[in-house]
């Protein structure tokens, strides 16, 4: 009867588990899924990470290149993110250029990288007006189950931090630059955003990590990033259901929680695959 009721009443299927504070899947309303990343998982890219969110798994590779910094900003180099959501990870997405979804979610990510200051971009200038790092970040979704900005943002991060450039130099005879391929050194990662979203279900309920299906019955979503000293960076809420200031407070509170749990899990795993 229940099944029957999943697809015939969807809504009302989820308002009987909502009413006792659970969901279908056996999470409370503020409960994550099990999240997990492995760093380092494309040998060809300078940084990567796999991300896993529960059903939600993405990958984001990072590849360095070098170019001339705009003239606009002669001391700044460039992080170019972009997400990717291919047919094979959903039946919802469909082969081609990318969707309205995906460019909102790289729009997103790029939002996220500009107001939480992850890097300086100054940092990635190598020779004023001459010479700059540009570091492409794709992140791809392989399985996808809702919550794509969580899951992209922690990737992203997670790649960044794995991120090893080589020293380069610019011959003052030639003025060609030089790479020394033995000489790395890592990204200098000044603030750790992290992303936490809630679906809004009949205007007033909120529920932390929705699944695809989830979003698709929600009356509004939200997602609300924040960095390592609890501050807000930024809040994205693309229309739905209004939010009352205590209800944004609240998400806010347990974004900070969740930051916690995410930054201390990136620092376990990079710990472990550092040599002794």
């Amino acid at each position: 009867m229940l099944i029957i009721m999943r697809t015939v009443e969807p809504l009302e299927y989820y308002r009987r588990f909502l009413k006792e504070n659970c969901r279908p899947d056996g999470r409370e309303l503020g409960e994550f899924r099990a999240t997990t990343v492995n760093i380092g998982s494309i040998t060809t890219a300078d940084g990567s990470a796999l991300v896993k969110l529960g059903n939600t798994t993405v990958i984001c590779g990072v590849k360095a290149e070098l170019a001339a910094p705009a003239a606009d900003s002669a001391d700044k180099g460039y992080i170019v993110p972009n997400v990717e959501l291919p047919s094979l990870c959903s039946t919802r997405f469909r082969a081609g250029p990318p969707g309205e979804e995906a460019q909102a979610a790289s729009q997103f990510i790029a939002d996220v990288v500009e107001n939480s200051q992850i890097i300086a971009k100054e940092d990635l200038c190598i020779a004023n007006g001459k010479l700059a790092w540009v570091l492409y970040c794709d992140i791809i979704c392989l399985d996808y189950d809702g919550n794509i900005l969580d899951a992209s943002a922690f990737a992203l991060l997670a790649a960044l931090k794995n991120v090893q450039l080589p020293s380069v130099t610019i011959n003052e005879e030639t003025g060609l630059p030089e790479v020394n391929l033995k000489q790395k050194n890592p990204l200098i990662i000044r603030k750790h955003p992290v992303a936490t979203s809630f679906a809004i279900f009949d205007d007033t309920l909120l529920i932390v990590d929705p699944t695809a299906e989830e979003e698709e019955l929600a009356t509004g979503t939200v997602t609300v990033v924040t960095d390592d000293e609890g501050r807000l960076c930024s809040v994205h809420k693309p229309g739905g259901s209004p939010l009352t200031g205590a209800k944004l407070q609240d998400c806010i509170t347990r974004a900070v929680t969740r930051h916690k749990e995410v930054k201390k899990l990136i620092d376990k795993v990079i710990k472990s695959i550092k040599p002794k």
